[in-house]
């Protein structure tokens, strides 16, 4: 991963949490939260949180007596989620780096961490943390991206991008959002960090959108693709978005459109 990939300022998280929270996040939100709370936690750790869409899904399902931390390396993404959650004194949000956390052993019964894994420059330093910070019996529930070809709108917007720059085509989204597939790889990483069991589900969903112009949106401007596109041409964000659109619309149609995304999602326990 590029040092650029974990760059979310400005008016990213906004439109990240605007466009590509519906878009793609929401359903898997609602699937980590109903799996997390099937472990009846106590007390939640919650990594690379982005802008709270899992939070947002997991904190009515907790008890009255838990206690949930949310935590983001981003700190302009931590504001946003804050500012997206209602008051909830069982929620404290604190900047925290998932390679180096700032918590005693043995504090937590459930970390999760949804689509964050991908962009942990040192997966195995962050592994072993979560290890550390867990409870004996405690769980790892994390999710990450299929590969990007399993992702139709995300590799239409990619394959859309790589014509209009063909000498340098921006590859954010297949080198880093869907980097990180292999379940053998993700397996033995967990093994290697210490946990004793790894179980791993795919699970495919739809990306539905009111039209073309959505995930070109969401893609272009709401990740840090957007940064890639305005580093090759300056002023090129909107024609590229439009192209994206016009891409997308060819292959799925001008009006309400739909297609596949599909994720890993991972439950390692000690």
């Amino acid at each position: 991963m590029l040092e650029a990939d974990k760059v979310f300022a400005g008016s990213i998280p906004e439109n990240y949490d605007r466009h590509m929270v519906p878009l793609i996040f929401e359903a898997y939100a609602a699937e980590t939260a109903q799996r997390a709370a099937t472990f009846s936690p106590l007390a939640i750790l919650e990594t690379a949180a982005g802008t709270g869409a899992v939070t947002r899904a997991l904190a009515p399902k907790l008890s009255p007596g838990a206690s949930y931390i949310v935590t983001d390396l981003n700190q302009p993404m931590l504001d946003y989620a804050a500012s997206r959650q209602g008051p909830d004194s069982r929620v404290t949000w604190r900047q925290a780096d998932a390679l180096n956390l700032p918590f005693e052993d043995a504090a937590f019964d459930l970390v999760c961490c949804q689509f964050g894994a991908m962009f942990f420059p040192d997966r195995s330093a962050a592994y072993r943390e979560a290890k550390r910070v867990l409870k004996p019996g405690g769980h790892f529930l994390f999710s990450v991206w299929d590969r990007i070809e399993e992702n139709i709108f995300a590799d239409d917007v990619t394959n859309a991008l790589a014509r209009i720059f063909p000498h340098d085509p921006p590859r954010f989204l297949a080198r880093t959002p869907h980097g990180y597939h292999d379940k053998d790889l993700i397996r033995r990483d967990l093994e290697a960090a210490g946990f004793s069991e790894v179980t791993i589900d795919t699970r495919a969903e739809q990306s539905r959108a009111s039209s073309p112009r959505v995930p070109a949106v969401a893609y272009c401007q709401g990740t840090l693709l957007r940064n890639e596109i305005e580093a090759r041409e300056a002023g090129r964000l909107a024609s590229a978005t439009d192209y994206a659109e016009a891409a997308i619309a060819d292959r799925h149609g001008s009006g309400e459109i739909a297609a596949k995304i599909q994720a890993h999602i991972i439950v390692a326990s000690i």
